[in-house]
């Protein structure tokens, strides 16, 4: 499910107009988005609890090559569900899969079109050797 879909259906369901339901939407996943930032964890009762960890400096090996080389500390997204949400997983009789095309579309979807040219704040970086027109 994309956001555009859980818009569609919350919209559907309050009655509001989608763009005032993307908005309020867009501002939830902000929030949250500023709250990991700013305090490191946010809890949603009976959804889960997102927290900010921070991943050990590490050895790795270059598969191409073979060379030893030091994997410095990252700040990754942690998240663990909610009882409530846990139990409801849990009793799922029919688990659904995704087709390929829907996993595709999904991904594309999710990259925004900016792939791996986005900056930490999701802005478009300018692609590299890239002539520039002038004004």
């Amino acid at each position: 499910m994309t956001k555009k879909e859980i818009v569609k259906q919350i919209s559907e369901r309050i009655g509001l107009t989608q763009l005032k339901t993307k908005d309020i939407v867009q501002q939830t996943f902000d929030a949250i988005v500023e709250t990991l930032l700013e305090v490191g964890r946010i809890e949603l009762r009976n959804f889960g609890v997102f927290e900010v960890k921070q991943r050990k400096a590490r050895k790795a090996r270059n598969p191409r090559t073979g060379e030893r080389v030091d994997v410095p500390p990252k700040n990754v997204v942690t998240f663990k569900p909610g009882k409530e949400m846990e139990e409801k997983v849990r009793t799922m009789t029919n688990v659904p899969v995704l087709r390929p095309d829907e996993e595709e579309e999904l991904v594309a979807e999710s990259s925004n079109g900016l792939g791996d040219r986005a900056d930490s704040a999701g802005k478009r970086r300018p692609k590299a050797n890239r002539a520039r027109k002038a004004p």
